[in-house]
Protein backbone atom coordinates (compact mmCIF):
# COMPACT_ATOMS: atom_id res chain seq x y z
CA UNK A 1 0.00 0.00 0.00
CA UNK A 2 2.89 2.39 0.25
CA UNK A 3 2.61 5.21 -1.92
CA UNK A 4 -0.66 4.17 -3.11
CA UNK A 5 -3.15 7.17 -4.69
CA UNK A 6 -5.46 8.18 -6.89
CA UNK A 7 -3.78 7.07 -9.90
CA UNK A 8 -3.72 3.16 -8.64
CA UNK A 9 -7.41 3.11 -9.10
CA UNK A 10 -8.40 0.36 -11.50
CA UNK A 11 -10.52 1.69 -14.46
CA UNK A 12 -13.94 2.26 -13.25
CA UNK A 13 -15.29 2.40 -16.49
CA UNK A 14 -19.36 0.61 -16.68
CA UNK A 15 -19.47 0.94 -13.00
CA UNK A 16 -21.47 2.58 -10.79
CA UNK A 17 -21.01 3.72 -7.66
CA UNK A 18 -23.44 5.96 -4.96
CA UNK A 19 -21.34 8.21 -2.17
CA UNK A 20 -23.32 9.28 0.45
CA UNK A 21 -22.05 12.71 1.54
CA UNK A 22 -20.43 13.50 -1.47
CA UNK A 23 -21.25 17.07 -1.68
CA UNK A 24 -18.32 17.93 1.18
CA UNK A 25 -15.46 16.70 3.26
CA UNK A 26 -13.87 13.33 1.81
CA UNK A 27 -17.20 12.64 0.50
CA UNK A 28 -16.13 14.94 -2.73
CA UNK A 29 -12.62 14.06 -3.61
CA UNK A 30 -13.65 10.58 -3.03
CA UNK A 31 -16.97 11.05 -5.51
CA UNK A 32 -14.03 12.95 -7.97
CA UNK A 33 -11.63 10.11 -7.83
CA UNK A 34 -14.28 7.81 -8.65
CA UNK A 35 -15.67 9.74 -11.88
CA UNK A 36 -11.97 10.41 -13.12
CA UNK A 37 -11.25 6.71 -13.22
CA UNK A 38 -14.80 6.28 -15.11
CA UNK A 39 -17.11 5.27 -13.10
CA UNK A 40 -20.72 7.02 -13.07
CA UNK A 41 -20.87 8.49 -9.56
CA UNK A 42 -24.55 9.14 -7.74
CA UNK A 43 -24.04 12.09 -5.42
CA UNK A 44 -26.20 11.19 -2.58
CA UNK A 45 -27.02 13.93 -0.51
CA UNK A 46 -29.23 15.60 2.36
CA UNK A 47 -29.01 19.55 0.74
CA UNK A 48 -29.84 19.65 -2.41
CA UNK A 49 -28.23 23.62 -2.61
CA UNK A 50 -24.85 21.80 -1.59
CA UNK A 51 -25.02 18.91 -3.71
CA UNK A 52 -26.13 20.98 -6.72
CA UNK A 53 -22.98 23.08 -6.45
CA UNK A 54 -21.07 19.84 -5.77
CA UNK A 55 -22.43 18.63 -9.20
CA UNK A 56 -21.41 21.53 -11.14
CA UNK A 57 -18.07 21.51 -9.22
CA UNK A 58 -17.54 18.09 -9.97
CA UNK A 59 -18.12 18.67 -13.92
CA UNK A 60 -16.17 21.08 -13.98
CA UNK A 61 -13.14 19.41 -12.87
CA UNK A 62 -13.80 16.37 -14.72
CA UNK A 63 -15.26 18.03 -17.78
CA UNK A 64 -15.88 13.82 -19.30
CA UNK A 65 -17.43 12.97 -15.73
CA UNK A 66 -20.87 10.61 -15.89
CA UNK A 67 -22.43 12.27 -12.26
CA UNK A 68 -26.16 12.86 -11.08
CA UNK A 69 -27.73 13.66 -7.96
CA UNK A 70 -30.48 11.90 -5.78
CA UNK A 71 -31.83 13.35 -2.84
CA UNK A 72 -30.75 11.26 0.27
CA UNK A 73 -31.62 12.32 3.96
CA UNK A 74 -29.95 9.54 6.43
CA UNK A 75 -31.69 10.60 9.37
CA UNK A 76 -35.42 10.31 7.51
CA UNK A 77 -36.03 6.61 6.50
CA UNK A 78 -38.92 7.67 4.19
CA UNK A 79 -36.30 9.30 2.43
CA UNK A 80 -33.47 6.13 2.26
CA UNK A 81 -36.51 4.12 0.75
CA UNK A 82 -37.23 7.32 -1.92
CA UNK A 83 -33.40 7.18 -2.95
CA UNK A 84 -33.62 3.53 -3.12
CA UNK A 85 -36.21 3.13 -5.36
CA UNK A 86 -36.05 6.42 -7.76
CA UNK A 87 -32.22 4.63 -7.95
CA UNK A 88 -33.82 1.20 -8.89
CA UNK A 89 -35.86 3.37 -11.54
CA UNK A 90 -32.49 4.26 -13.44
CA UNK A 91 -30.08 1.87 -12.37
CA UNK A 92 -30.11 -2.07 -12.58
CA UNK A 93 -26.70 -2.47 -11.10
CA UNK A 94 -24.65 -1.05 -7.99
CA UNK A 95 -20.67 -1.77 -8.46
CA UNK A 96 -19.73 0.16 -5.28
CA UNK A 97 -22.03 1.29 -2.23
CA UNK A 98 -19.68 4.42 -0.01
CA UNK A 99 -21.36 4.94 3.25
CA UNK A 100 -19.54 7.79 3.68
CA UNK A 101 -22.11 10.75 5.24
CA UNK A 102 -22.28 11.04 8.85
CA UNK A 103 -22.73 13.85 11.79
CA UNK A 104 -19.94 14.02 14.69
CA UNK A 105 -20.59 15.28 18.50
CA UNK A 106 -23.66 16.46 17.79
CA UNK A 107 -25.77 18.27 21.05
CA UNK A 108 -28.84 15.61 21.72
CA UNK A 109 -30.93 15.36 19.08
CA UNK A 110 -33.93 12.70 17.20
CA UNK A 111 -33.99 11.91 13.75
CA UNK A 112 -37.62 12.10 11.97
CA UNK A 113 -37.81 8.41 13.27
CA UNK A 114 -36.93 9.41 16.27
CA UNK A 115 -33.84 7.47 16.88
CA UNK A 116 -30.51 9.45 18.23
CA UNK A 117 -28.94 11.60 15.66
CA UNK A 118 -25.55 10.09 15.59
CA UNK A 119 -27.11 6.65 16.09
CA UNK A 120 -29.73 6.78 13.63
CA UNK A 121 -27.93 9.04 10.68
CA UNK A 122 -24.14 7.55 10.65
CA UNK A 123 -25.61 3.38 11.52
CA UNK A 124 -29.53 3.02 11.10
CA UNK A 125 -29.67 5.24 7.68
CA UNK A 126 -26.82 3.20 6.01
CA UNK A 127 -28.07 -0.13 7.59
CA UNK A 128 -31.26 0.54 5.97
CA UNK A 129 -29.77 2.27 2.65
CA UNK A 130 -27.19 -1.02 2.34
CA UNK A 131 -30.10 -3.49 2.61
CA UNK A 132 -32.68 -1.75 -0.10
CA UNK A 133 -29.71 -1.41 -2.50
CA UNK A 134 -28.77 -5.28 -1.39
CA UNK A 135 -29.76 -7.10 -4.31
CA UNK A 136 -28.22 -4.86 -7.01
CA UNK A 137 -24.89 -5.56 -4.93
CA UNK A 138 -25.37 -8.97 -5.32
CA UNK A 139 -26.03 -9.10 -8.94
CA UNK A 140 -22.70 -6.86 -9.90
CA UNK A 141 -19.71 -8.54 -10.58
CA UNK A 142 -17.18 -7.35 -8.36
CA UNK A 143 -19.36 -5.04 -6.00
CA UNK A 144 -18.10 -3.87 -2.82
CA UNK A 145 -19.70 -1.90 0.48
CA UNK A 146 -17.38 0.26 1.91
CA UNK A 147 -18.56 2.17 5.35
CA UNK A 148 -16.07 4.54 6.75
CA UNK A 149 -16.17 4.31 10.32
CA UNK A 150 -13.20 6.58 12.72
CA UNK A 151 -10.59 5.68 15.45
CA UNK A 152 -12.85 7.28 17.28
CA UNK A 153 -14.51 4.14 17.39
CA UNK A 154 -12.03 3.00 20.36
CA UNK A 155 -14.03 5.33 22.43
CA UNK A 156 -16.96 3.43 23.24
CA UNK A 157 -18.39 0.17 22.45
CA UNK A 158 -22.63 -0.24 21.84
CA UNK A 159 -25.01 -0.77 24.21
CA UNK A 160 -27.10 -3.37 22.84
CA UNK A 161 -29.27 -2.36 25.85
CA UNK A 162 -29.23 1.24 25.45
CA UNK A 163 -28.76 1.86 21.59
CA UNK A 164 -30.71 5.39 20.98
CA UNK A 165 -28.21 6.66 24.27
CA UNK A 166 -31.28 6.92 26.77
CA UNK A 167 -29.67 6.55 30.08
CA UNK A 168 -27.39 8.87 29.41
CA UNK A 169 -26.14 11.39 27.12
CA UNK A 170 -22.35 12.27 25.62
CA UNK A 171 -21.60 13.61 22.32
CA UNK A 172 -18.33 12.26 22.20
CA UNK A 173 -19.51 8.60 23.37
CA UNK A 174 -22.23 8.46 21.24
CA UNK A 175 -20.37 9.28 18.32
CA UNK A 176 -17.67 6.72 19.04
CA UNK A 177 -20.57 4.00 19.55
CA UNK A 178 -21.85 4.61 16.26
CA UNK A 179 -18.63 4.37 14.82
CA UNK A 180 -18.49 1.36 16.49
CA UNK A 181 -21.73 0.34 14.97
CA UNK A 182 -20.11 0.89 11.70
CA UNK A 183 -17.50 -1.82 12.16
CA UNK A 184 -19.95 -4.41 13.94
CA UNK A 185 -22.17 -3.88 10.82
CA UNK A 186 -19.31 -4.35 8.06
CA UNK A 187 -18.32 -7.17 10.41
CA UNK A 188 -22.02 -9.01 10.29
CA UNK A 189 -22.21 -8.07 6.53
CA UNK A 190 -19.10 -9.82 5.33
CA UNK A 191 -19.85 -12.94 7.38
CA UNK A 192 -23.66 -13.54 6.20
CA UNK A 193 -22.06 -12.53 2.27
CA UNK A 194 -19.66 -15.44 2.75
CA UNK A 195 -21.99 -17.81 4.11
CA UNK A 196 -24.39 -17.65 1.04
CA UNK A 197 -20.65 -17.26 -0.68
CA UNK A 198 -21.47 -14.08 -2.61
CA UNK A 199 -18.12 -12.58 -3.70
CA UNK A 200 -19.59 -9.24 -2.74
CA UNK A 201 -16.70 -7.20 -0.39
CA UNK A 202 -17.83 -5.87 2.43
CA UNK A 203 -15.00 -3.10 3.90
CA UNK A 204 -14.20 -0.56 6.29
CA UNK A 205 -12.02 2.41 6.00
CA UNK A 206 -11.41 5.59 8.58
CA UNK A 207 -9.52 9.23 6.96
CA UNK A 208 -7.51 9.70 9.84
CA UNK A 209 -7.09 13.06 10.93
CA UNK A 210 -8.45 15.15 7.56
CA UNK A 211 -9.60 18.90 7.52
CA UNK A 212 -13.00 18.57 6.89
CA UNK A 213 -15.87 20.23 7.48
CA UNK A 214 -16.76 17.49 10.02
CA UNK A 215 -14.72 18.64 13.08
CA UNK A 216 -17.01 22.41 12.83
CA UNK A 217 -19.79 21.69 11.71
CA UNK A 218 -21.39 21.13 14.52
CA UNK A 219 -19.78 23.96 17.11
CA UNK A 220 -20.56 26.37 14.01
CA UNK A 221 -24.12 25.65 14.48
CA UNK A 222 -24.56 25.84 18.29
CA UNK A 223 -21.90 29.33 18.88
CA UNK A 224 -19.77 27.37 20.46
CA UNK A 225 -16.60 30.25 19.03
CA UNK A 226 -13.86 28.91 21.33
CA UNK A 227 -14.68 25.46 19.99
CA UNK A 228 -14.72 26.08 16.71
CA UNK A 229 -12.01 27.97 16.88
CA UNK A 230 -9.57 24.93 18.16
CA UNK A 231 -11.48 23.45 15.21
CA UNK A 232 -10.06 25.62 12.80
CA UNK A 233 -5.94 25.81 14.43
CA UNK A 234 -6.39 21.66 14.21
CA UNK A 235 -7.42 21.19 11.01
CA UNK A 236 -4.54 24.33 8.99
CA UNK A 237 -1.94 23.11 11.59
CA UNK A 238 -2.16 19.11 11.93
CA UNK A 239 -4.61 17.99 9.45
CA UNK A 240 -4.11 16.07 6.31
CA UNK A 241 -6.21 17.42 3.27
CA UNK A 242 -9.53 16.02 2.75
CA UNK A 243 -7.95 14.42 -0.39
CA UNK A 244 -5.43 12.76 1.46
CA UNK A 245 -8.00 11.28 4.03
CA UNK A 246 -10.41 10.31 1.35
CA UNK A 247 -7.85 7.59 0.03
CA UNK A 248 -8.49 4.54 2.45
CA UNK A 249 -11.70 4.91 1.60
CA UNK A 250 -10.81 4.66 -2.14
CA UNK A 251 -8.68 1.77 -1.81
CA UNK A 252 -11.25 -0.62 0.20
CA UNK A 253 -13.33 0.25 -2.69
CA UNK A 254 -11.17 -0.30 -5.35
CA UNK A 255 -7.67 -1.64 -4.63
CA UNK A 256 -7.18 -5.63 -5.68
CA UNK A 257 -6.26 -7.20 -2.60
CA UNK A 258 -8.74 -5.82 -0.48
CA UNK A 259 -10.56 -8.54 2.39
CA UNK A 260 -14.16 -8.58 3.56
CA UNK A 261 -13.90 -7.18 7.15
CA UNK A 262 -10.75 -5.41 6.24
CA UNK A 263 -10.55 -1.53 8.13
CA UNK A 264 -7.72 0.90 6.00
CA UNK A 265 -6.58 3.99 7.32
CA UNK A 266 -3.57 6.37 7.44
CA UNK A 267 -0.33 4.42 7.89
CA UNK A 268 1.13 7.10 10.07
CA UNK A 269 -0.11 6.32 14.08
CA UNK A 270 -3.78 5.75 12.19
CA UNK A 271 -3.48 10.18 11.64
CA UNK A 272 -2.05 10.45 8.27
CA UNK A 273 -0.07 9.19 5.11
CA UNK A 274 -0.85 6.18 2.33
CA UNK A 275 -3.36 3.62 3.45
CA UNK A 276 -2.38 0.68 5.37
CA UNK A 277 -4.03 -2.05 7.54
CA UNK A 278 -5.55 0.02 10.65
CA UNK A 279 -5.82 -1.17 13.92
CA UNK A 280 -9.34 -2.03 15.29
CA UNK A 281 -11.28 -2.75 18.90
CA UNK A 282 -11.39 -5.76 19.83
CA UNK A 283 -15.13 -5.16 20.60
CA UNK A 284 -15.59 -4.79 17.09
CA UNK A 285 -15.08 -8.05 15.72
CA UNK A 286 -17.26 -9.93 18.32
CA UNK A 287 -19.99 -12.72 16.32
CA UNK A 288 -22.05 -12.03 18.95
CA UNK A 289 -22.35 -8.59 19.07
CA UNK A 290 -22.62 -8.04 15.84
CA UNK A 291 -25.69 -9.87 15.34
CA UNK A 292 -27.45 -8.91 18.00
CA UNK A 293 -26.68 -5.20 16.23
CA UNK A 294 -27.72 -6.85 13.16
CA UNK A 295 -31.49 -8.10 14.82
CA UNK A 296 -32.36 -4.82 16.43
CA UNK A 297 -31.37 -2.90 13.51
CA UNK A 298 -33.78 -4.67 10.96
CA UNK A 299 -36.13 -4.43 13.73
CA UNK A 300 -35.99 -0.58 14.84
CA UNK A 301 -35.63 0.22 10.60
CA UNK A 302 -37.99 -2.17 8.97
CA UNK A 303 -34.97 -3.26 6.49
CA UNK A 304 -35.09 -6.97 6.66
CA UNK A 305 -31.88 -8.36 4.61
CA UNK A 306 -34.22 -11.24 3.09
CA UNK A 307 -31.11 -12.68 0.64
CA UNK A 308 -28.36 -12.93 3.73
CA UNK A 309 -31.09 -14.59 6.02
CA UNK A 310 -29.36 -18.33 7.36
Amino acid sequence: MAGWNTSDIPDQSGRTAVVTGANSGIGYPTARALAERGAHVVLACRDESRAVRALDRLRAEVPDARAEFIRLDLGDLGSVGDFAAAYRREHDDLALLINNAGVMAVPRGRTTDGFETQFGVNHLGHFALTGLLLPLLLGTPGARVVSVSSTMHAAANIDITDLNNERKYGRWTAYGRSKTANLLFVHELARRLAAIDSEVVAAAAHPGYAATNLQTASAHKEGRTAVERFMRIGNRYFAQSAEAGALPTLYAATAPDVRPDSFTGPAFLGWRGSPAKSWRAPWTLDDRAGEMLWEESERLTGTVYEDLKR
